[in-house]
């Protein structure tokens, strides 16, 4: 195929014989069972539980392959490098491996976070650029990525839509901001998400990121100021959902 490699992307490859355990205490996802052809969203999180990184993993054999921001591939290296102290584990950029998106590619695996946002699948480099289609499909579906969307230490994990879009497993154990992901998803204390709202009503006290070239503005708005019927479907299911108590 041509046309479907997202060139704002980077791979990073962990490999070793700690590299599962070494993510597995550390990221969102439990990375112990990530198996081939099943790619998870996770983050890696401040100790408070909001985003620093957020990004895809991919299994090939024993190493973890990190589909994530390019921009962001070496201070996420130099990141997790700081974490590994004397773990058997290597850290390197994966060149000859890239990110492809399609919504056509049907025998490739779906974006682990939402179906709707088509296939993805990792092969070496091809012609084209998909990343711009790729983008303005993904913020028309309320799905935010990347230190420009998430910020870095400015959201939490959980505000930023995690749980809805399969970036947490509660039952892994414990990783960095486990404890404050954890508290605030058993006490149902969500009480903001990041959305994207029309620019020309944008509120600039709430405001993360503006996107004049999409007429957006991505905002960490009060649940309860959140209209349903302007948040994407599956955004808006979740928040109708009754609360457990």
């Amino acid at each position: 195929m041509t046309g479907t490699t997202l060139t704002d992307r980077a791979i990073l490859r962990i490999s070793g014989d700690e590299a599962r355990p070494f993510l597995q205490g550390l990221l969102t996802r439990d990375v112990l069972t990530l198996a081939e052809g099943e790619p998870r969203w996770t983050g890696l999180l401040t100790p408070q539980g909001k985003a620093l990184f957020d990004f895809i993993l991919w299994a090939d054999g024993d190493d973890v392959l990190i589909d994530c921001e390019a921009a962001q591939a070496d201070a996420l290296a130099k990141r997790l490098a700081l974490y590994r102290l004397r773990r058997r584990v290597t850290i390197a950029r994966e060149d000859g491996l890239a990110a492809h998106w399609s919504l056509e590619a049907r025998d490739r695996p779906f974006d682990p976070r939402l179906p709707d946002l088509g296939h993805r699948w990792l092969a070496a480099p091809g012609d084209g650029d998909a990343a711009p289609a790729f983008r303005v499909h993904r913020l028309a579906l309320g799905v935010f990525e990347g230190v420009g969307e998430l910020g870095q230490d400015a959201v939490l994990w959980l505000e930023a839509n995690a749980e809805e879009l399969h970036g947490v497993d509660y039952d892994k154990g414990c990783y960095v901001g486990q404890e404050n992901t954890a508290r605030m998803h058993y006490r149902s204390k969500v009480n903001r998400r990041l959305v994207a709202v029309p620019l020309d009503r944008a509120d600039e006290r709430r405001q993360r990121a503006a996107l004049p070239d999409l007429g957006l503005s991505i905002e960490l708005r009060r649940v309860e100021a959140i209209d349903p019927a302007t948040a994407p479907v599956w955004l808006a299911a979740a928040l109708a959902a009754p609360v457990a108590e």
